[in-house]
């Protein structure tokens, strides 16, 4: 049965808009109170910029939060997952196999490391690593793998710890928009020999900009304070100790302004991300019932919504991805197409700069991956077809039900639309 609301002319064809609420407040983020401006004020009164406890303390909130011997702040997200993937003593030329599909971050610091990144298809349910498509480009020289719990969405971690054992992998987990999300009841993070929560501001626990390394290997931990954290080489009871005087020549550590902020935001971090995954997951099943795939967690899975991703079926629709996200702009919707290009597609790769940077001049060219732009057709098109909404941490079900129209009144009219010569 077609809605009232359906046969409403949608705006890109000179219709009403459907939205006309304002989103800002819903959609303000960070949430700042006046909790974190007392935590900020109550370090900078003491002077202490540079080595304030609160510092360790936010340390002790992630240890006991996700139940692991070790976190480690560094003063932001990439480069602790450099020193989380360094402390992997990868040597040159070995392989890290990675998605495409995230952020340069979490892969561009395997190159830094001198290894090179063989990247592999997303699959399409949990949206992390496709182990099928990985195990087909194993090779001697494949020593770890990324696996990013993408858009707030746990991978598949069965699968990927069963095929990392199987090749003896290190796994490094990418966490940094999954702060609270749980794979069969355990935490994202907890998994595998090292991960990485980012702070930075549009993340679900911000500091401003901050990264927290995650590892219950001794050995990790002490190999990440070695590098970025000389001033705690003096307490290691180990024969690292003796590093102390110039650590491993980098300072990764966190500012406490950024601590103190980082400390009050985990505090809430339970309560928002509630009251953000209800109004998504209301949201979605609008959309879901339209039609409309918007990636809900299957069973056993406990999602979180760094970002609101749906996805544009255009033999569904009837519309391409580009002519979807402009009609329902019209309707006053905020969507856009997401951000993350491929990464197997830039030219760092398919231009071969990854050598230089990883400096690998030294070895065999035929030794090296030769990245193509269409080596990965599945998790391509799948990409084509993403459309991105607002997180609506505060929004209540007035806008929501206004986005909810204007879906509905684009794809009702979606056969006329796409007759527009500019669709």
């Amino acid at each position: 049965m077609i809605s009232v609301k359906s046969t409403v002319k949608p705006a890109i064809l000179g219709g009403p808009k459907a939205v006309t609420l304002d989103g800002t407040a819903a959609n303000r983020w960070p949430i700042i109170t006046e909790e974190d401006v007392a935590a900020v004020t109550d370090v900078l009164r003491s002077g202490d910029l540079s080595l304030h406890r609160v510092t360790r303390e936010l340390e002790d909130d992630y240890r006991r939060r996700l139940g692991v011997k070790h976190a480690l702040a560094c003063c932001n997200g990439t480069s602790a997952i450099f020193a989380a993937l360094h402390s992997f003593e990868l040597q040159p030329g070995d392989q890290v196999l990675v998605p495409s599909a995230t952020y340069w971050a979490s892969v561009m610091p395997v190159l830094w490391c001198g290894a090179v990144p063989v990247f592999c298809e997303t699959e399409p349910e949990q949206l992390g690593l496709d182990v099928n498509d990985a195990e087909k480009k194993i090779t001697s020289r494949t020593k770890a793998l990324v696996v990013v719990h993408l858009w707030g969405m746990p991978s598949n971690m069965d699968a990927i710890l069963a095929f990392a054992k199987k090749h003896n992998l290190k796994v490094f987990e990418d966490a940094s928009h999954a702060h609270g999300a749980k794979f069969k009841g355990k935490s994202v993070g907890t998994f595998g020999d090292a991960a990485v929560f980012s702070l930075q501001t549009n993340k679900l626990a911000p500091a401003g900009e901050g990264g927290i390394l995650i590892t219950n290997d001794d050995a990790i931990h002490e190999h990440a304070q070695c590098l970025g954290h000389f001033e705690r080489v003096l307490d290691l009871k180990t024969p690292a100790r003796r590093f102390a005087g110039t650590g491993f020549g980098l300072k990764h550590r966190m500012s406490p302004l950024s601590a103190a902020i980082a400390r009050t935001q985990l505090r809430h971090l339970d309560e928002r991300n509630r009251r953000r995954n209800e109004n998504i997951e209301y949201l979605s099943r609008k959309l879901e019932a339209l039609g409309v795939n918007c990636f809900m967690a299957p069973a056993g899975v406990e999602r979180v919504y760094f970002l609101f991703i749906v996805q544009n079926d255009e033999a569904r629709t009837g519309l391409s991805t580009d002519a979807f996200v402009a009609a329902i702009r019209a309707e006053g919707c905020d969507v856009v197409k997401p951000k993350y290009p491929l990464l197997h597609q830039q030219p760092v790769f398919t231009e071969s700069k990854f050598i230089d940077i990883a400096r690998l001049n030294h070895l065999p060219r035929e030794s090296l991956p030769v990245y193509r732009g269409d080596e990965l057709p599945r998790t391509t098109a799948a990409n084509a077809t993403l459309v991105q909404l607002p997180p609506f941490p505060s929004a209540d079900r007035a806008l929501l039900d206004q986005y909810a129209t204007a879906f509905e009144k684009v794809l009702a009219s979606a056969a006329q639309i796409r007759s527009q010569p500019s669709a």
